[in-house]
């Protein structure tokens, strides 16, 4: 069998990992690990090579020399093959880097089933035990046996504590959280590949997903046990454990990101002492975020997760709340990646503002401030955003902000991108927006006027031509008078533009004359 050893991960003693058997190796049933009950150690393996904390086993035990293999011969003749075949890996699966102790092999225990009620806690705590030993998922056929006991065994308390057929006493909690740290906290692969773009690119899916699933799902099923009591769980379950799991957030894996949010927001609601510190590093991590890396992978869960929580926020709205909103919320739309988490993002600022209207003008000029100068798709996010807003707004709050926001809008409309001028006269087929617009038509007509009058002359898109004739006839059924003296005072100054224009280009030919005669001048002097 080809083994590694190191410390604990996390602090976390007993994490174990194992790997195939190399031929001739025999089995000592008498040094079992008196710390880990069914599991027994291995000797007599052949001496190899081991891969360190990376949690990937060399393959070499007993091994003699081998002819290189066709991906190595391709990789020395074509040195373009290496990164195609990476790319290939990338879109199947990838292992996480786990801290290794020593060398043990499972035995399958009995069920919990079949033995006394007396004995089920001991059986319960053994088989939990059991589930620290972590496998090679790398190599797909080594250890086909230990991983099916552990799979099954996983299953089984799984199914336990679904069914409720047993009480989770205070004892068995401590062994729990430990094995849960044990299979869930671990190093974290950098990205295989630098410029991996989570919108186009396939993400590296965990390889030893089969358990690690199965330890989501049992982790679940404690927490929402009806007899968690998290009096006792708060022991356990403490600050240090809370950090290392919003760590996981950062993995590749959507679906390991997906149990995360669930189990954390399980967290948040059972531990009250723990929220204030939960909402502080997620804080951390978005301002890391924003001013640091621009990366990591779980901004949206943790957002949709914030969603929830700020939905359930008491008022009147902390200090601190308000803070949050303004300080990290709107500075959350400036990286390029707003892509991937804008929906959740949009989702949070509404419902600050559906708690406190007031703070309406502070959101929408925080938006007009990190307005997107050069990408399209970004104003389209930011459009849509706004509109959502105008959706849950108070009359007198636009008053505050019209100005302001249609001048912008106004300029968005003039986009020579379609979906960007689109998009922002789709605004005056909402209902509730049209009616803000027309009780302030004598301050949003104004603005909008030149931009849409200019437009319907000149824009290359016949369909925005179409939107633009619909919003100029709402203006002028809205306020015919002020429409057409809108039009009147346009047409005038279109007209001192054009005379101006003559006249610059008047004053041009004057001077290109002058400079001719200034040459013939030379020219007839003999000094050209």
């Amino acid at each position: 069998m080809s083994t590694s050893s190191g410390s604990s991960q996390g602090g976390i003693p007993g994490a174990t990992t194992v790997t195939s058997l190399a031929p001739g190796t025999s089995v000592d049933s008498t040094g079992s690990n008196p710390g880990l009950l069914g599991i027994t150690s291995v000797t007599g393996a052949t001496p190899g090579p081991s891969a360190g904390s990376s949690g990937h086993h060399a393959s070499t035990v007993g091994a003699t020399l081998q002819a290189p293999t066709t991906a190595a011969f391709k990789d020395k003749i074509d040195p373009f093959m290496k990164g195609s075949l990476k790319r290939k890996q990338k879109k199947s699966q990838g292992s996480s880097r786990y801290r290794l102790t020593s060398d043990v092999e499972l035995q399958q225990l009995p069920s919990l089933e079949d033995v006394p009620s007396s004995e089920v806690e001991a059986l319960f705590i053994k088989k939990v035990r059991q589930c620290c030993v972590i496998f090679d998922f790398m190599d797909p056929v080594a250890d086909l046996k230990g991983k099916e006991i552990k799979r099954a065994t996983l299953n089984e308390l799984v199914d336990c504590l679904s069914r409720g057929r047993y009480v989770v006493t205070e004892a068995v909690y401590p062994e729990i959280i430990r094995m849960i740290a044990c299979n869930l906290f671990r190093t974290l692969p950098p990205s295989e590949n630098p410029d991996f773009d989570p919108e186009e690119d396939d993400p590296t899916l965990e390889a030893s997903w089969p358990h690690l699933q199965l330890v989501y799902e049992f982790f679940l099923r404690f927490l929402e046990s009806h007899d968690f009591q998290p009096s006792i769980g708060k022991k356990v379950i403490d600050q240090k454990f809370v950090l290392q799991l919003l760590e996981l957030f950062d993995s590749e894996d959507p679906r390991e990101r997906d149990f995360l949010k669930t189990v954390l927001h399980r967290i948040y609601g059972k531990f009250l002492g723990l929220r204030a510190f939960i909402r502080k590093q997620i804080n951390n991590i978005f301002l890391r975020f924003i001013y640091e890396t621009e990366h990591f992978n779980g901004i949206g869960e943790l957002l949709e997760i914030l969603g929830s929580i700020i939905n359930g926020f008491a008022l009147p709205l902390k200090l601190e709340h308000k803070q949050f909103l303004v300080k990290v919320l709107i500075p959350l739309h400036k990286p390029k990646c707003l892509g991937l988490y804008h929906p959740q993002l949009a989702y949070c600022v509404v419902q600050f503002l559906e708690k406190d209207a007031t703070l309406t003008e502070s959101v929408i000029m925080g938006l007009l401030k990190y307005w997107p100068k050069t990408c399209s798709q970004k104003e389209v996010m930011f459009l849509g955003e706004i509109e959502e807003i105008l959706d849950v707004i108070e009359p007198t709050q636009f008053d505050k902000i019209q100005e302001p926001l249609f001048k912008q809008i106004a300029k968005c409309v003039s986009s020579p991108h379609f979906q960007v001028a689109e998009r922002a006269l789709y605004f005056w087929h909402n209902e509730y927006i049209l009616s803000l617009i027309e009780e302030n038509s004598n301050t949003i007509m104004p603005i909008m006027f030149p931009a849409l009058y200019k437009i319907s002359k000149e824009h290359w898109n016949q369909t925005i031509i179409a939107l633009v004739y619909n919003v100029l006839k709402t203006f002028m059924e809205v306020n015919s008078k002020l429409f057409d003296e809108l039009t009147g005072s346009y047409r005038q100054e279109r007209q001192k533009e054009k005379r101006k224009e003559k006249e610059r280009d008047e004053l041009w030919r004057k001077l290109s004359e002058l400079e001719l005669d200034h040459k013939s001048g030379q020219l007839g002097d003999g000094r050209l």
